[in-house]
C-alpha cells in the first residue's frame, strides 16, 4: 500500500538549515544532502516500515532513517507518513523536541 508523505514544517526548516549549514563550505555537497534526503523520504511511500524505531520516542511508530550524518525521523499511520525532523545524528532529540514544545510520541 502506497502511503502519502508529508514534511512537517519543522523537518523542512531542519533540512533547510542543515544545507545552509554544508553549503558555506560546498553548495555541491549541500545539495547532495538535500537530493538524498528528499529520495530518502519519497522511499517511504511503500517501505515505511523499514526504518529502526526511534528509541527516545518509545513508540513504534516513530521511526528513522539515515542519511550521510543525519536522521531523518518520521511518524507512520496507516494512510500517511509525516516526516517529523531532521537532524544531525549527534544532537540531542529529546532536549530538541522539549525545545519545540513538541512530544516525543505523535500516537499521544
Amino acid at each position: 500500500m502506497a502511503r502519502t508523505v508529508r514534511w512537517s514544517e519543522a523537518a523542512t526548516l531542519d533540512l533547510e538549515e542543515a544545507a545552509e549549514f554544508i553549503a558555506r563550505d560546498s553548495r555541491y555537497y549541500a545539495a547532495a544532502l538535500v537530493r538524498d534526503a528528499r529520495a530518502a523520504a519519497r522511499t517511504l511511500r511503500t517501505l515505511a516500515d523499514r526504518g529502526r524505531i526511534v528509541p527516545e520516542a518509545r513508540s513504534p511508530s516513530v521511526r528513522e532513517i539515515p542519511v550521510k550524518s543525519y536522521r531523518l525521523i518520521y511518524w507512520v499511520a496507516p494512510n500517511a507518513v509525516t516526516v517529523l525532523a531532521f537532524v544531525y545524528g549527534a544532537r540531542d532529540l529529546p532536549a530538541l523536541w522539549e525545545s519545540r514544545g513538541g512530544t516525543r510520541d505523535p500516537d499521544t
